[in-house]
């Protein structure tokens, strides 16, 4: 997508769609007014014949009006009465999936939008613009790699954002740069989320990672196979993909963009490509889900690819644990007892809570990396979506700072999280008579003790956890992977980046 800012009179723009915001039927402001003046008033009387819908976001494509050199109009209701009022947040996203929604459904190559006059509480021009692009690229998203008709795609190419005042114009065009940055990065995570388990192996991950070095060479990627995972003690992970025939993968992508002492950022994955519970086997009804068991993982992948391709002022480390988890004839049974690169034993008494197996070896293997901060992102447990259900990531940390800068991230973004505890009381459910500890610790506050199980790996730096169980995929009519916490993480990092 071809991002551009104008500061052209909008009556004299040639393009095939010109979108402008209406906040008030009966008085038009703004560019609206401008193109009412230049059409002799013929906006006015469309309006005047109540057209236009007054539901916020509502939308109404004109053709062909006189004196306009724009092919079309479309207008968008703000849905505020008085223009002197301010949109909040949640409205202008709104308005900015209205505004993706009309420009993908337009048979046109180019349009102009002056949306960003819309007067919002708390959003500079250049954050609207982020959003506007971001939604568009969200918009276009198609997924049709295993079907033989592929889809058509949206045949806009170029936006053109409107800007009324030409100081603003660097600004907002690095925003709408981060939009579409952060758009790519979520198709990644929801490609790699909504492929075929048969075909999204712990091979192909790793495979992926090579391939996006050499479209990203600023990207350095390291793979250990299961070889190379057991010479470093990691039975943990291993333990996991012991009964499939699909070997486990540890996937590193390093990305430095910062200053060459700067500790980085790591980001953990759970790259979990199918997960049928293995011995401890899941019910059948629902099962196919499981393919989105790695999208943890494929958040990483997205947010590498976002970072190279925006060349943010960073060092950040991505790495995926990937592994399949099926009820083979080497499978760890219940009961096992495995010791993981940390040394810690861990009875596995149920192999059903598997991410927090394949998560802890990758935990301990990245304090290598000497890192700030370290965040695993996981599809975890089915808990936090009776705690938080399908609208908001479970968030746990050893670091009030850490976990209130990702709870900031994500009213930011719109891809929110909600902090719970992992009190010294919780701890005590993870007591086992054979092992050190053991992977489960019982139904009561399930999110929060498996991530209290999390965080005795991750003891020796700033950690942590997001359980995306709940809003990493959609159900029924629109099934499907949602990209999410790629938004959530992107925001923190460019904040860390200024």
């Amino acid at each position: 997508m071809d991002i551009s800012v104008s500061n052209a009179d909008p009556a004299k723009i040639k393009t095939g769609c010109l979108v402008l915001p209406v906040s008030n039927q009966r008085k038009l402001t703004g560019s609206a007014a401008a193109i009412d003046n230049a059409s002799d008033g013929f906006l006015s009387d469309v309006l005047k014949q109540g057209d236009l819908s007054a539901k916020p976001a509502a939308t109404l494509t004109l053709h062909n009006l006189p004196n306009i050199s724009a092919k079309r109009v479309v207008l968008i209701n703000t849905g505020k009465s008085k223009n002197t009022d301010a949109l909040s947040a949640a409205e202008f996203e709104k308005i900015a999936a209205a505004h993706a929604g009309v420009l993908a459904e337009l048979n046109s190559k180019d349009a102009s939008s002056c949306v960003l006059e819309i007067d919002v509480d708390n959003r500079t021009p250049a954050r609207m613009a982020q959003s506007l692009t971001q939604a568009l690229v969200a918009r276009s998203y198609r997924f049709d790699m295993h079907k033989s008709k592929k889809s058509e795609p949206i045949t806009l190419t170029k936006l053109s954002l409107h800007c009324s005042d030409k100081k603003h114009n660097k600004s907002v065009a690095k925003g709408g740069e981060f939009g579409v940055g952060i758009g790519n990065g979520m198709q990644t995570a929801r490609d790699l989320g909504n492929m075929a388990a048969n075909v999204c192996t712990p091979t192909y991950l790793a495979d992926h990672a090579k391939q996006l070095k050499k479209s990203l060479p600023s990207l350095k990627v390291t793979v250990l196979n299961e070889a190379q995972m057991a010479k470093l003690n990691m039975g943990s992970l291993l333990s996991v993909s012991a009964g499939s025939e699909q070997e486990a993968r540890l996937i590193c992508m390093e990305y430095k963009g910062g200053k060459a002492n700067a500790k980085p950022v790591v980001l953990v994955g759970k790259g979990v490509t199918f997960d049928t519970g293995g011995i401890s086997i899941k019910p059948s009804a629902g099962m196919d889900e499981m393919k989105f068991d790695m999208c943890g993982a494929a958040s990483v992948f997205g947010v590498m690819r976002a970072v190279a391709e925006l060349k943010l002022p960073i060092n950040v480390v991505g790495v995926v644990a990937a592994a399949e988890n099926m009820p083979g004839s080497k499978a760890t049974k219940p009961g096992d007892i495995v010791t993981s690169m940390s040394g810690q034993t861990i009875e596995v008494l149920n192999t059903d809570a598997e991410g927090r197996l394949v998560l802890c070896d990758a935990l301990t293997y990245i304090a290598k990396y000497k890192p700030d901060v370290v965040i695993d992102i996981a599809t975890l447990t089915g808990a936090v979506i009776i705690a938080l259900g399908h609208h908001t990531t479970g968030l746990m940390s050893n670091d009030d700072t850490l976990a209130g800068d990702l709870y900031d991230a994500g009213i930011e973004s719109s891809d929110k999280c909600w902090r719970l505890p992992i009190w010294d009381e919780y701890q005590q459910q993870l007591s086992s008579n054979f092992a050190d500890i053991p992977n489960i610790g019982g139904r009561p506050a399930g999110s929060i003790t498996a991530g209290c199980f999390l965080s005795r790996f991750a003891t020796d730096y700033k950690w942590a956890h997001l359980d995306i169980a709940g809003v990493a995929w959609k159900q029924g009519a629109a099934k499907g992977a949602t990209g999410r916490p790629v938004p959530l993480l992107m925001e923190y990092l460019i904040s860390r980046a200024g």
